[in-house]
């Protein structure tokens, strides 16, 4: 298969060029490896990967002849499985003025996290990898940065197709791990399985400590019945037989692990009357179809959960430009008491752009009225709109637009 570039590598080699380390987390199977062995080609480079039982065992004994064995620049794959190396790392990136030394990949777990921080504050940057988003699997890539205005939206639905249904509950229903991309129903049916047997079990074992994997696969699959609504520990907790605060942490473990995704309500001091509870959504759609057991793409786009799916779509593919692009931006939902809710509120540089997602090629316009709620609190909107399955970007008004989810 050839390789596919992903939208990650610009800011990596940037970082690169600027910190001494630079890790990349993210779930397993989404492209880490594949993309820091691509930007190594013609470097010399040693590689070497914590899965394997040999340089662990070394890692762990003998963290000062290890870096004897693999000298850097070098790009050591699975950190988290020898944290008997940071502080190794440290005192190499003290002694060495060059950048880039070390090209660290790893899943994203708190003990991890914790020690890196701590062990190399100032010296690392953390940057995070998804499964491939619809425009990396079509091979687009879009050279502006996404302001929701109508001369960008417009630029971007040059670069990419007609917005079609069937083509994006494709992408859902299949997916954006590398590896199944050309797979046919039966090899992804395989694929995800095994996926959930060898490295999601294995994972959850040995970093929470889990053992009864009958209730963590419940707990799986009624995290997937749950995608795109707002987190509720006592149906968890019910659907996998086990207490809430169990269910908050195994939560938390997937969260760890770059499975789910919890997006924060939106929080605001001059707001009293807001929701507070994240919703939850899958990283990689097609796993969260698989775990649903919705087999075919078709009977997932014509199924009663196709406007959760498309949810769910949408705003991964939100978290991933943003986790690419140039400058950060924080991504919430707003819910008051009254019921009254906005999809996604998209904030960077002290404006908000509002977005509401709906599966509907032609919604309704009247949406955008919800939107006058963030001006009352007080806060300045910037452009936003409606994302849709429309055909092509459509100003509403002067604001807003309906939103190809296409060209995100």
């Amino acid at each position: 298969m050839s390789y596919i570039k992903r939208a990650l590598e610009r800011k990596f080699l940037h970082m690169n060029s600027f910190f001494k380390a630079v890790l990349v987390t993210g779930a397993r199977q989404v492209g880490k490896t594949t993309m820091l062995k691509h930007l190594a080609e013609g470097q010399d480079r040693t590689y070497v990967s914590m899965d394997n039982a040999m340089p662990r065992m070394l890692a762990k004994s003998d963290p000062v002849l290890f870096f004897q064995t693999y000298r850097p620049p070098v790009i050591i794959d699975e950190i988290q499985k020898a944290p008997e190396l940071f502080e190794q790392i440290k005192i190499i990136c003290d002694e060495s003025e060059e950048k880039g030394l070390f090209w660290l990949t790893g899943s994203q777990q708190y003990k991890m996290m914790e020690n890196v921080r701590e062990t190399l504050a100032g010296r690392v940057g953390i940057l995070e990898l998804y499964s491939l988003s619809g425009a990396e699997a079509e091979g687009v890539s879009f050279p502006d940065e996404l302001d929701f205005s109508l001369p960008c939206l417009q630029a971007r639905q040059v670069l990419v197709r007609k917005n079609n249904i069937v083509d994006v509950f494709d992408h859902i229903w299949r997916g954006g791990m590398p590896a199944v991309l050309s797979a046919d129903a039966e090899q992804r049916q395989e694929y995800f399985n095994s996926y959930i047997e060898t490295y999601l079990m294995r994972d959850v074992s040995e970093e929470g400590g889990i053992t009864d994997t009958v209730r963590f696969r419940k707990f799986l699959n009624a995290c997937a019945a749950l995608a795109a609504e707002p987190v509720n520990y006592k149906k968890l907790s019910e659907a996998a037989e086990v207490s809430q605060p169990t269910a908050k942490e195994w939560l938390r473990l997937l969260q760890g692990l770059g499975i789910v995704y919890l997006l924060p309500a939106y929080a605001n001091n001059a707001l009293k009357r807001l929701v507070k509870t994240p919703k939850l959504y899958f990283c990689d759609t097609g796993l969260c179809a698989y775990l649903s057991m919705w087999l075919t793409r078709d009977t997932l786009m014509n199924g009663a959960a196709n406007g959760h799916y498309f949810e769910n779509y949408v705003v991964i593919e939100l978290l991933k430009n943003y986790a690419y692009a140039p400058a950060r931006a924080s991504l919430s939902y707003y819910r008051d008491s009254n019921a009254k809710e906005i999809d996604v509120l998209v904030e960077e540089n002290g404006v908000i752009h509002p977005l509401e997602i709906k599966k509907s090629a032609n919604p309704d316009r009247r949406e955008v009225r919800k939107y006058e709620l963030l001006g009352q609190a007080g806060l300045e909107q910037a452009s936003g709109g409606i994302v849709c399955m429309c055909e092509e970007v459509i100003p509403i008004d002067t604001k807003n637009c309906f939103i190809p989810c296409n060209v995100l």
